[in-house]
């Protein structure tokens, strides 16, 4: 049974102290732009430039876990070519799915073969994740600072909740208590049958 608007909103007003929700664990990562000085929020002085970490999977860098496979419990979908896998367990917002190449590619090194598939497979994906009783929006990202396999990001926000949109909707993931697993789970059911439709298989 999908999860209410105000059911979501009692589940974080109970989560909350005082009507505080806790601080994420993200405020204490090097990447995070923002400090306190003085009883305000400002962003931290920016560092000088420095060279360029090599990610997981280059050389130099950690091996490439994706390449090493996949956790099975968190496959959602699978054909030949890629992969969706999901969180290990629920997090503060509805779904967040990762798209998976199978093969050691980065984005601007596909053929178009395979540029073909993303494009047809997140088209897919982001009409699936929006039909989804509760969701207002899917938002598609590509983050690759830390990883040189492939992967791209689809994350559902909720239906109805101003401040939980565009970037900041990643940050409110970690900040909101888990979505509860029943309704998480059904929702990657239908994920996974429906895209399973188009081939490949489904895994939840």
């Amino acid at each position: 049974m999908p999860e209410s608007a105000a059911e979501m909103y009692a589940r974080v007003r109970a989560a909350a102290e005082d009507g505080q929700l806790p601080t994420p664990a993200t405020i204490a990562w090097d990447i995070f732009p923002w400090e306190a000085v003085d009883g305000a929020v400002v962003p931290k002085p920016l560092a000088a430039p420095g060279s360029e970490a090599p990610r997981a999977g280059e050389e130099g860098g950690r091996p490439c876990w994706a390449c090493a496979g996949f956790d099975p419990a968190r496959v959602v979908w699978e054909d030949e070519h890629w992969v969706l896998t999901t969180t290990p367990e629920p997090s503060g917002l509805p779904l967040v799915l990762t798209l998976w190449t199978r093969e050691h590619f980065d984005v601007g090194g596909f053929d178009d073969e395979h540029a073909g598939e993303l494009g047809r497979i997140a088209n897919r994906l982001v009409r699936i994740i929006e039909a989804l009783p509760g969701i207002g929006r899917c938002h598609v990202n590509r983050w690759g600072d830390g990883s040189a396999h492939s992967h791209i990001w689809f994350v559902a926000r909720p239906e109805g909740f101003a401040q939980v949109k565009g970037s900041y909707a990643v940050e409110w993931d970690d900040i909101l208590p888990p979505v509860p697993e029943a309704a998480w789970r059904a929702d990657l059911h239908v994920v996974a049958t429906k895209l399973a439709n188009w081939g490949g298989h489904a895994r939840m």
